[in-house]
């Protein structure tokens, strides 16, 4: 295979399934995770770009684009040139490069017209079932008639911060003020969007080659920057306590819980982790360099043949 195009694969499947198991078994990430989460969201694009390179690099090979950019051959004719074994592996790879295309454009429509068909059915339930009464305590907040501790958000145009009753009962001010500060940071930073984007980008690639470290790592991380958020109005403990009572808390698809399974890394991080602006750094120009790469063998092709195609 064309070198540039085999880079190329083996790259995407690589930032597809070996690199996310890999860093996802890292602990730094919870001291950065800020930059932590930049750098998986440049793995992922990284991913997406290195297919494309892939796929426009063979593309190249069987259509051997000539001086005005338009094809000079077929496909097919490129079997004598490139002999039948060959030639099907090409084939082979573009197939599996405009797959990959056509389940990222529908995974992220569908992703995205799911969750906010669900998010719109589920704010329009919390409204109608709020119990705040007529002194509402923000106009955002929604409260439940329900006994066990609930803390969730609803992301989008209208947004909500849903808390049940045994939240409020069983908390005090400071606890329930760290527990909203929590919800409305993931509202405000639309860490929403975030996952998202991740998990359209999960559902692009074939399963024999992905990995569902990515997609949890980075739930993991939004928590850890809402949770920051939270500290900064609060202090740690009053989130601390604020999380183990809502550590069962669950919330419906679309929405952002304050509990679950990553509550015990949370409360342990919460007892003296301090950000390490070195590993911050290297995160941060190691995203950059990920990118670099994948981006300029995308797009300068691309560029290169529509002024060809534009010129000719």
């Amino acid at each position: 295979m064309n070198a540039t195009a085999a880079v190329f694969a083996g790259l995407a499947l690589l930032l597809a399934g070996p690199v996310p198991a890999l860093l996802s078994r890292a602990t730094w990430p919870h001291r950065s995770p800020r930059a932590a989460v930049v750098l998986w969201q440049a793995i992922a694009l990284a991913a997406v770009l290195s297919a494309f390179g892939s796929g426009l690099a063979i593309a190249s090979l069987l259509l051997v684009p000539g001086p005005d950019g338009r094809p000079t051959t077929s496909p097919t004719k490129e079997i004598d040139a490139l002999g039948l074994p060959l030639w099907l592996v090409y084939v082979t790879v573009f197939a599996l490069t405009l797959m990959i295309g056509a389940r990222l454009m529908f995974s992220i429509v569908r992703v995205g017209v799911h969750t906010r068909r669900r998010r719109s059915r589920h704010r329009m339930l919390v409204d109608l079932l709020d119990q705040s009464g007529p002194v509402r305590r923000a106009a955002d907040i929604r409260v439940l008639a329900a006994t066990e501790p609930i803390a969730y958000c609803l992301p989008g145009l209208r947004q909500r911060v849903v808390l049940s009753e045994g939240t409020l009962t069983s908390l005090d001010d400071a606890e329930v003020t760290a527990i909203v500060s929590h919800e409305r940071s993931h509202l405000r930073a639309r860490h929403d969007l975030v996952l998202e984007a991740f998990t359209a980008v999960h559902e692009a690639f074939p399963r024999v080659v992905r990995s569902k470290a990515a997609l949890g790592s980075v739930k993991l991380l939004i928590e850890l920057l809402a949770d920051d958020s939270a500290v900064k109005v609060t202090g740690p403990k009053p989130l601390a306590r604020a999380l183990v009572a809502c550590a069962k808390s669950t919330a419906p698809q679309g929405a952002l819980a304050a509990g679950g399974p990553s509550t015990l890394i949370r409360i342990q991080r919460l007892a003296g982790t301090n950000g390490d602006v070195r590993i911050a750094t290297a995160a941060y120009l190691g995203s950059a360099a990920i990118l670099v790469v994948p981006t300029l063998a995308v797009a300068v092709p691309w560029l290169q043949e529509l002024s060809r195609l534009f010129h000719g």
